[in-house]
């Protein structure tokens, strides 16, 4: 009550200031971090933390002593462990990225179709079978696990290698998180939707399985047609035509974008609609 007593609209102002801010920079730390290792080793911290707690509040000296050691030593060591995270972030930082990223983001997004597409207008109209998986906001680390780690920066060239055939990844499925192609020869689990029609083979079954399991979107390249399929949301496109196709990703790969404009759209009508009601 205090503090409410004295309060004014200056510092009611900076308060609030302060915590936009510190929520803004814990928001883009969890962007940073999102679908790296560091997501596990945070897990790791909050557990550490809550025994603890629990040590301190049951009274249990060992453990207590023990977790206090911890700490000691923790802070040297966190420096450690997320040293790769902590450099990114700095360097971001110091590009002036880290608070500014839509434009690096619509850079990125359109560096991913662009080389993606070439690709497949490569792949295509030989029949080469692909399979291509944009990780988006959940993370694939379970299926990267299962292929080839790579962390190449993508490229058309690069795909259109790794899917020839009788070469050592051109089974499996490349994942593709941002501007990286993150893993080749991947594992991703099949559909067993009913409804699936009887004609699509194993690769369109694993391009409508990861759908379904997550936010994903997979593009497939069908070796016995050559025809090009979308998969997302657990449905598949068939045959889909480039400009579709292009269209398409844009709307999915920058969905918050998209969002928030259609808001603000939505917002402005409702209130001209009011005003002249």
């Amino acid at each position: 009550m205090d503090y409410f007593a004295g309060l004014t609209v200056k510092n009611s102002i900076k308060d609030i200031i302060d915590i936009l801010i510190v929520s803004y920079v814990i928001y883009h730390g969890i962007i940073l971090i999102r679908g790296t290792r560091a997501v596990q080793l945070l897990k790791g911290i909050v557990l550490l933390v809550m025994a603890w707690a629990l040590s301190t509040y049951f009274n249990l000296y060992t453990l207590k002593w023990l977790m206090n050691q911890m700490f000691t030593f923790g802070v040297v060591s966190l420096a450690v462990i997320f040293q790769p995270e902590l450099r990114r972030a700095l360097e971001q930082l110091g590009r002036g990225k880290l608070f500014g990223r839509s434009s690096q983001e619509d850079q990125e997004t359109s560096h991913q179709i662009n080389e993606v597409i070439k690709a497949v207008n490569y792949l295509a109209p030989r029949k080469i079978g692909a399979l291509i998986v944009f990780e988006r906001n959940t993370g694939l680390n379970d299926y990267l696990e299962s292929g080839i780690k790579m962390n190449s920066k993508l490229s058309s060239e690069l795909l259109c290698n790794i899917f020839i055939p009788n070469t050592p990844l051109h089974d499996g499925a490349v994942i593709i998180r941002r501007d990286q192609i993150m893993a080749a020869g991947c594992y991703l689990p099949l559909s067993e939707n009913p409804f699936i029609s009887k004609e699509l083979g194993t690769r369109h079954r694993a391009a409508i399985g990861i759908s379904e399991v997550c936010d994903a979107i997979s593009v497939v390249v069908s070796e016995e047609t050559g025809q090009v399929s979308l998969a997302i949301n657990g449905q598949v496109v068939r045959d889909i035509k480039e400009e579709s196709l292009i269209s398409k990703l844009f709307d999915e790969l920058r969905p918050q974008i998209k969002t928030k404009k259609s808001e603000w759209k939505a917002f402005w009508k409702r209130k001209g609609g009011g005003s002249r009601g």
